[in-house]
């Protein structure tokens, strides 16, 4: 248990008609696919926490853009405000796993709701019009 609510962060990636998403491997949502993301460290910004989760889970690398919205969520004991901003991919290079990710794909936005996705994720992007509807 975290004794006061942690930062996180979460990287918004989209690109012709896919999103980049990470299936965790560990953790809270283990099993369950995500934007990458993760905790901010003491002394990282915002946008380079969200640079560096982005490369530790995926292997890519991007640019950081503006904030596309903010959840909170509870797991077990924990308390978790997480900050997601648009991200803009370099380069062509396929994701590659890493850190606590078990996988990681360009997913069709027609697929998304297809999958097994961590609470909230599908709702959040739906209010955010990155996801049409629900299905």
């Amino acid at each position: 248990m975290t004794a006061r609510p942690e930062v996180c962060v979460g990287a918004v990636a989209v690109d012709a008609g896919r999103i980049l998403l990470v299936r965790r491997g560990h953790g809270p949502g283990a099993g369950s696919w995500s934007v990458p993301g993760g905790r901010v460290e003491h002394g990282e910004t915002l946008a380079e926490a969200t640079l560096r989760e982005l490369r530790e889970e995926t292997g890519l690398d991007a640019v950081c853009g503006s904030l596309v919205g903010w959840v909170e969520r509870f797991p077990a004991e924990d308390h978790f405000v997480i900050l997601d901003f648009w991200v803009t991919v370099l380069g062509d290079a396929d994701p590659v796993a890493g850190d606590d990710a078990a996988e990681a794909a360009w997913v069709p936005l027609a697929d998304v709701c297809d999958l097994r996705l961590v609470e909230g994720l599908a709702e959040f992007l739906h209010d955010h019009g990155i996801l049409a509807t629900l299905t």
